[in-house]
């Protein structure tokens, strides 16, 4: 079976309060976008993981793939099964395409081998793997709480819009981006500004938090932010705690030439573009 595991961008990431278990507490509205990497997992007589495209840091054993493999495997008692993936998303991008990739391959065995798993307990298992994972169980746009993984609707629809994603060459780490977090409580309402303003109405509303140092430290993100603008973008902003900054659009726009060819650019191809969930 062949999957399509997609990246997502953060319309507004405020970090709240550090939790008694470290973690943080946010606010944020999680968007999909069809920006994919390409996980085929097939029966095989052992166990076995490869990857191609580019290169994933860190060792094997740890990679979510294998992860969420064993975790099923553990309580279903799973035949060997051989996975590849082909890693297109940025890694450290803020772009969450790990946890896309791992509860991908949650989904995927769940139809492979008839487990009957619902969207709930496809939750908690895809929980277990990381703050991020249980989005891509459903897969649609969604107010974030807790550590990301807590939950609500929202009434928003993006489908008219051109997305631009460009990646520098910088790899930012999540303990990197969150030594430089002083928490606060907002001011404004995310989810009120998202569905009542209109995007171009954003701009001076809605921040990603992790901005403010990041910029300082790597003053080339920064930089993408300022041209995506002066392209003309409605709204613009670094996704998550990574190097990505996105541009919203109202048509289609050619930023390429804007940046250098070691930069990662995405945009959308047309309007309403569908991805496999």
């Amino acid at each position: 079976m062949i999957v399509f595991p997609n990246a997502k961008i953060n319309l507004g990431l405020n970090i709240l309060r550090k939790r008694p278990d470290g973690f943080h507490d946010i606010t944020s509205c999680f968007v999909p976008v069809p920006y994919t990497d390409v996980l085929e997992i097939i029966e095989s007589k052992k166990f076995e993981f490869s990857s191609s495209g580019l290169a994933i840091p860190g060792h094997e054993k740890d990679n979510l793939c294998i992860k969420a493999y064993h975790l099923l495997q553990k309580d279903f008692n799973l035949p060997p099964v051989r996975i590849h993936l082909h890693k297109v998303i940025p890694i450290g991008a803020g772009l969450g395409g790990g946890s896309a990739d791992a509860t991908f391959t949650l989904k995927c065995l769940n139809r492979m081998f008839d487990l009957f798993l619902d969207d709930f307990l496809l939750e908690e298992y895809a929980s277990r793997l990381g703050s991020d994972c249980p989005f891509f169980v459903k897969n649609q746009p969604v107010m974030a709480y807790g550590t990301g993984n807590d939950f609500e609707e929202i009434s928003l629809s993006l489908d008219d819009q051109y997305f631009v994603l460009v990646t520098p060459p910088i790899h930012v780490a999540t303990v990197e981006a969150y030594a430089g977090i002083t928490p606060y409580e907002p001011k404004h309402n995310l989810k009120e500004i998202l569905e009542k303003n209109s995007i171009t109405e954003w701009k001076g509303l809605i921040y990603n938090d992790f901005e403010k140092s990041i910029f300082s430290k790597y003053p080339a993100i920064g930089e993408i932010k300022e041209k995506l603008y002066e392209a003309h973008a409605s709204y613009a902003s670094m996704s998550g705690s990574g190097a990505t900054v996105y541009g919203i659009f109202e048509q289609q726009t050619d930023i390429t030439s804007l940046f250098s060819e070691n930069y990662q650019i995405w945009h959308s191809q047309n309007k309403e573009e569908g991805f496999s969930s």
